[in-house]
């Protein structure tokens, strides 16, 4: 007799059976979606029918941070908790809807109604504070207070900067339709791209310049042809969607407003490389963007721009989108391979590199949403063309995520060489409030604080570099100087001690011991010797942590330490 808790699950378990454990973390995701967490039941079937053991099912489900299980409410309310949103009020909302919620619900029971967690960084630090709702309906995100006043059924991104190239479909309040992004020449460099071997569009790629916006900044041509060269295949196309460090939010907004500059963007990079299937990973939290993909992708596919025989050629390529579970780390781009593959995501030792095996162990390009938005660009108008903006060293335009105490969060593009200054002054509106300036963190919570004596710093690669800056994703998020350092850098600690996944000892225990630090600085309770401490930590960490996550963990608090000085000597005084 069939288990009436599992009934609707085994009616479509056959299809994910057909695909092994890469079908895994789909199959979880779609069970929560029938019943609101996975069963027992539920969890024994999946494991049955994919094959896999049931201690390694409820590894990955403990793993990502949105599977669950156990029951949770019908309706759960993610308030997010990175910096941008604490400034901005998220510990008072996250009080207060506890406090509303509880008074509403059935004393009993209420977590049979609601559930109310704090989150990681929604990546929605220019509405902040942020939340994001999901019920059995309905899935919504946005401002706390357009949330609760009912007046935003779509929030809306300030896009802003110098010019207009990455972003010139954004910002009109709805996705750009196929029809759309081609009346604005879309699609036109995938044509031409078509009409030249790989190799030359490898070479136009190589000769423009253009560096990974992910935070690498590791040559995008350069990464392309090792890959090309691979005599092993199938080769693969990998977009990173998965954009999680706190502040950043430039990925989800094109998602949202332009899906189809991606979507050519991955066609012409799987065309050079020699790849036939493609995955594109979105962070588990980003639904809405996940649904704009996906109507993009079925219009792609009507038009036949993906699948077989793409615009009347041999080139064929088909793209499947997959949504995260909930793990910052599965931004590193092993440990998204592993997630793919529906394991826990954790990083793989490098070498070898994913150019050589990577997805499935097959020759791997991975790049992200900014970066392959820049290529029909560069093939459209020519490398020449694309060097002509930003700097010698830092060729072409970077899209940076601005958030905090300024007069105007938003989005903005600008060609490399702008300084920080203007930025936050001119673009961004200055300080709100007529507050004053008292630090920024650039490049994200893995980057670094500016002073006002670094606000000179030019926004490049080099520029920065001189200022011992970072600049990372391009995140930039303000802090006035009304805001307590020691709680930023307590949040920040937080931070990557949660996202740490935990698979080596260096940073496993070099951010519990951070934060444990950092929760002493906040309760003025400092031990002689701690600032010793945490420089032996970022030391261990930097040189000995398998990934970038353990290695930039303490970046940001590094600088905290040199840039003000006397906020731990005061503390342990």
């Amino acid at each position: 007799m069939t288990d009436p808790d599992v009934s609707r699950l085994l009616e479509i378990l056959p299809v994910y059976a057909k695909q092994g454990r890469p079908a895994l973390i789909p199959v979880l995701q779609k069970a929560q979606e029938i019943y609101g967490y996975v069963s027992q039941p539920a969890a024994a079937a999946i494991s049955r029918a994919l094959r896999i053991p049931l201690a390694e099912v409820y590894g990955v489900i403990e793993f990502y941070s949105l599977l669950y299980s156990q029951p949770v409410g019908k309706t759960l309310i993610h308030v997010c908790n990175d910096p941008a949103c604490a400034v901005a009020g998220a510990d008072g909302v996250f009080k207060r809807m506890t406090k509303t919620l509880e008074f509403h619900l059935d004393q009993d029971s209420p977590t049979r109604e609601i559930t109310v967690e704090r989150a990681p960084c929604l990546g929605l630090c220019e509405h902040a504070p942020a939340l994001l709702i999901q019920s059995p309906h309905h899935v919504i995100d946005g401002a706390y207070e357009d949330l609760v006043s009912g007046t935003s059924s779509r929030h809306r991104t300030k896009i802003g900067g110098t010019v207009s190239i990455l972003t010139a479909n954004c910002g009109k309040g709805h996705p750009a339709s196929l029809e759309e992004y081609q009346q604005n020449g879309g699609y036109l460099a995938i044509q031409k791209a078509l009409q030249v071997q790989p190799e030359a569009v490898i070479q136009e790629v190589k000769t423009s310049g253009l560096v990974g916006r992910g935070g690498a900044a590791f040559p995008t041509g350069i990464k392309w042809e090792g890959c090309a060269r691979e005599p092993e295949y199938p080769h693969y196309l990998v977009c990173n969607a998965d954009e999680a460090e706190p502040g950043t939010f430039k990925d989800r907004v094109i998602m949202e407003d332009d899906p189809h500059r991606i979507l050519e963007g991955i066609l012409i990079a799987a065309y050079a490389i020699g790849a036939e299937k493609g995955y594109m990973y979105i962070r588990g939290e980003y639904v809405y963007p996940y649904q704009v993909m996906k109507t993009a992708l079925d219009e792609a596919r009507k038009a036949y721009l993906i699948g077989e025989h793409i615009l009347g050629t041999d080139f064929s390529f088909e793209l499947e989108l997959r949504r995260g579970a909930g793990a910052y780390i599965c931004g590193e781009e092993t440990a998204l391979f592993e997630s793919i593959e529906g394991k826990r995501g954790f990083p793989r030792v490098k070498p070898p590199f994913p150019t050589r095996k990577g997805l499935f162990g097959k020759p791997t390009v991975i790049n992200n949403v900014e970066t392959l938005c820049n290529i029909p660009v560069i093939i459209q108008h020519g490398a020449a063309a694309y060097r002509q903006m930003g700097t010698e060293k830092s060729p072409g335009t970077k899209l940076f995520c601005l958030s905090g105490d300024i007069n105007q969060p938003g989005l903005y593009e600008i060609p490399f060489g702008m300084t920080l200054r203007e930025m936050i002054f001119q673009l961004a509106g200055g300080i709100r409030n007529q507050g004053s300036f008292q630090s920024a963190l650039v490049g994200g919570a893995a980057g670094a604080f500016a002073s006002a004596n670094q606000l000179d710093a030019p926004l490049s690669f080099e520029g920065l570099r001189s200022f011992n800056l970072p600049l990372g994703s391009g995140v930039i998020t303000v802090f006035d100087d009304s805001r307590s350092m020691p709680d930023i850098l307590l949040r920040l600690a937080h931070f990557f001690k949660e996202e740490s996944c935990g698979k080596c000892y260096p940073c496993q225990m070099g951010t519990q011991r951070q934060l444990e630090i950092m929760e002493r600085m906040a309760e003025n309770r400092l031990l002689p010797g701690d600032t010793e401490r945490l420089s032996d930590l970022a030391a261990t960490m930097t040189d000995a942590s398998l990934c970038g996550l353990g290695q930039t963990a303490s970046s940001a608090i590094s600088s905290a330490m040199r840039l003000f000085p006397h906020l731990f000597k005061i503390m342990e005084g």
